[in-house]
């Protein structure tokens, strides 16, 4: 078990209307396109499952948390890199592409509003 990993981690939780699911995947799998040829080392796309509250657990849900009106779900995903500083690269790489021309903000299926990202650095990795 390593608890000293140099890789970083860029994490998404994304509330999505159910019914923008296909749409939604049409865009990850481009995305995924994307980041692997530019360099990412692995690109999660996971829709919620099993998001109902354990029974003696003291948490929130993930549907609380992304706060999922009753038509929605939540996607949570995450792309690994070698380095913050590799992760840097890969998404200047991703932003300077030419098919980047091509994609249009305003017509992904999600509401940017509620889209929540982050920069992880690992403290275990097994």
């Amino acid at each position: 078990m390593k608890t000293n990993s140099k890789k970083y981690v860029d994490g998404f939780v994304i509330p999505i209307k159910k019914k923008d699911l296909a749409a939604y995947k049409k865009m990850a799998e481009w995305g995924a396109r994307m980041w692997k040829k530019n360099g990412a080392l692995e690109y999660f796309e996971c829709v919620g499952d099993d998001l109902k509250i354990k029974k003696g657990m003291p948490q929130k849900g993930f549907a609380k948390l992304a706060g999922l009106k009753a038509d929605e779900t939540v996607v949570f995903s995450w792309i690994v890199y070698k380095s913050r500083a590799h992760r840097d690269q890969v998404n200047k790489k991703v932003m300077s592409d030419p098919s980047m021309k091509d994609f249009d903000p305003s017509t992904m299926p999600v509401d940017m509003k509620r889209f929540a990202s982050g920069g992880f650095k690992p403290i275990i990795e097994a």
